[in-house]
């Protein structure tokens, strides 16, 4: 088998890492690597920057806060829900500070991240409980999306997945306001099934198998149950969608079938496939600089499908 093509900064980052020898979540107590995460943040993200507004949100079930660029708007908008990723085990919102504020900044919308229960102590359904829950209380706090025109449902990885089964659960008993769009960032949206991308890429490039193996086992997850792997039901009815993967990722063909699956079913997708780069680079985009144009590009097609939604 050829070797995949790989862009010159994600080669530089990957031979650094294998240089300093560093060690993976799986190899480390829970907390620690939890505390590895926020240290990666400092080291390979882009600062957060300024933005009008980043404030924690009171109120809700669970932990949440809101980037916007605006104090005030007079006209009524879309207000994007994040969930972050980190193998429903890692990652909170300070972990994902710097990719939502300069969502934010890119698309002029209020985002509001999403601090789920994490496993081990909050196994499944508990963070899908939390996901589903945050976006009906988005849509119906009058200072979040009570005045909105609708909800766009966005995650990274672990996050995806959370935004898949809440834009399902909330086409079969809707909120007060509508899901306008789903934005899926290589997103684990077929864990249950083997794909040959986890194969190729499950070692040595960033995501390995054992942590994903870790990071299930942690989650302990019902295989059956459809909140785990939203393709266990049908997308028919599903809104529009943008699904982006990276090249080099061990769960990239998850997000192909995905769209796939999607477009199958009559959903208005997108599929935007970043060659050469590796699962996370949306929140490396300070060691990575090509990530940087990645999700300018991503936030550009979500525009458009916003505008013909509307």
């Amino acid at each position: 088998m050829t070797q995949p093509s790989i862009r010159p900064d994600v080669r530089a980052l990957l031979d650094q890492m294998e240089a300093a020898g560093g060690k993976r979540a799986v190899d480390v107590p829970l907390e620690e690597a939890r505390g590895m995460l926020h240290a990666s943040k400092h080291l390979f993200d882009a600062p957060t920057g300024e933005l009008a507004v980043i404030r924690d949100v009171a109120g809700g079930p669970c932990p949440m806060r809101l980037y916007d660029t605006s104090h005030y708007r007079e006209e009524p908008r879309p207000v994007m829900v994040f969930y972050h990723g980190g193998g429903f085990v890692l990652g909170d919102i300070d972990t994902h500070e710097p990719l939502c504020a300069e969502i934010a900044r890119l698309l002029d919308l209020p985002v509001v991240s999403v601090g789920y229960g994490l496993a081990p102590e909050h196994p499944f359904p508990a963070g899908v409980e939390d996901a589903i829950a945050a976006a009906r209380w988005i849509a119906e706090n009058p200072h979040l999306g009570g005045d909105a025109t609708g909800l766009i449902l966005t995650g990274d990885s672990a996050g995806g997945n959370l935004a898949i089964v809440t834009a399902t659960a909330l086409r079969d008993e809707p909120a007060v306001i509508p899901v306008l769009a789903q934005w899926l960032m290589y997103p684990a949206a077929n864990p249950t099934k083997h794909h040959a991308s986890l194969d190729r890429f499950g070692e040595g490039y960033l995501l390995s198998r054992e942590s994903m193996d870790w990071f299930h086992e942690c989650y302990a997850p019902n295989l059956g149950d459809w909140r785990y792997d939203p393709m266990l039901v049908d997308q028919k009815g599903l809104p529009p969608t943008l699904v982006v993967t990276a090249g080099l990722d061990p769960i990239r063909d998850q997000g192909r079938a995905y769209a796939a699956a999607c477009a199958e079913a009559g959903v208005s997708v997108v599929y935007l496939e970043c060659a050469g780069t590796i699962h996370g680079f949306m929140n490396l985009r300070k060691a990575l600089p090509s990530a940087q144009a990645d999700l300018e590009r991503s936030a550009k097609y979500l525009r458009v499908m916003l505008e013909n939604a509307r």
